[in-house]
């Protein structure tokens, strides 16, 4: 099942069924959110799938219509922004680290002693997939935003001037809700762009979370379901609507070395992080991205992740965005 997210003509936000041609979308009525549809499906102990059969599907509606009209949104939101969680897992995936170290290795004197990235990685190759019941080795982890900085497929994704680099970065992010009682639930799994400021990154690895500090973006569509096994999807990016870089990614469990399971639990093993009713937006890491091969964004670039199974791609225009320095006085 894959579910959508758009504003109707009236502003409100409506959950959709989208349609295997991926040509049209079943409106849910009456109108109700992912996260309501969530929260519903928690208190009555069943599935989102069940969820959505209680409900009356009305009449197609046109995708590209939707997408013409701007009306799109992410495919999970909290009605509260700071009740929505952003954070990334990083060097997760087999290959991953060798665009890492590329990054450090060139600030570093000695090219035989491992830089911080592969130090990380090695751990991970050897326990970050744990037998069962067995607590694996934590990966790498970083806040990003809250949901406030969540922007819609197709949208304009601002970039600070400040930045010394944009660079997008397609991965899968695990979107989530928290029950009445603690308990997490996983609703799916979303295209996502991590979009992040790689020149900072490489000045150095403690720079890490400054260069994380970015908006990105999910969707088009949540897929409800498991967690593929191995998964190749493209990113590209289009300068003048030529395409100018594209290169396969690849994801899933057999391409990474850390586990899914590996992953959430070192992320809500945290009590904080399972505050009823939140919504977490979890990136799982990528292995592909063009700083690696050189290439740099620019403003007005457009970019695209798009990957089997998971419906329309996620398409996003770099634009970069004056900032103004904050005004900060004694009380």
């Amino acid at each position: 099942m894959r579910l959508l997210q758009y504003r109707d003509g009236t502003h409100e936000i409506r959950a959709a069924l989208v349609e295997g041609g991926q040509s049209t979308v079943r409106p849910i009525e009456p109108a109700v959110s992912t996260y309501e549809l969530a929260i519903e499906a928690i208190r009555t102990k069943s599935t989102l799938q069940q969820a959505v059969s209680r409900r009356t599907l009305l009449a197609p509606v046109d995708y590209d219509s939707l997408i013409e009209a701007g009306a799109i949104i992410s495919p999970l939101l909290h009605p509260d922004p700071r009740h929505c969680l952003v954070s990334m897992t990083g060097l997760t995936h087999l290959g991953g680290a060798a665009a890492r170290d590329q990054m450090h290795k060139a600030v570093k004197s000695d090219p035989e002693v491992l830089t911080d990235s592969l130090k990380m990685f090695k751990l991970g190759l050897e326990g970050g997939k744990p037998a069962a019941g067995e607590i694996g080795m934590q990966p790498e982890w970083c806040y990003k935003s809250d949901g406030a900085l969540l922007v819609s497929p197709w949208a304009d994704l601002p970039c600070p001037d400040f930045a010394l680099n944009m660079g997008e970065e397609p991965e899968l992010a695990g979107l989530y809700v928290i029950g009445d009682d603690g308990d997490v639930f996983r609703l799916g799994f979303a295209l996502g762009n991590e979009f992040s400021d790689h020149r900072t990154e490489r000045i150095n690895y403690l720079y890490l979370g400054h260069s994380k500090l970015r908006p990105s973006s999910i969707g088009p569509e949540l897929v409800v379901g498991d967690f593929p096994s191995s998964l190749t999807g493209t990113s590209r990016i289009r300068r003048n609507a030529a395409v100018a870089w594209e290169r396969p990614f690849l994801t899933g469990t057999e391409n990474m070395c850390h586990s899914l399971e590996n992953i959430e639990y070192h992320h809500f093993k945290y009590s904080w992080h399972r505050r009823p009713g939140d919504v977490h937006v979890h990136f799982l890491g990528t292995a592909t991205i063009s700083f690696a091969d050189g290439f740099e964004l620019r403003d007005g670039d457009v970019m695209e992740i798009e990957a089997p199974g998971f419906g329309r791609p996620l398409v996003n225009r770099v634009v970069v965005e004056r900032t103004y320095a904050p005004s900060i006085r004694n009380l």
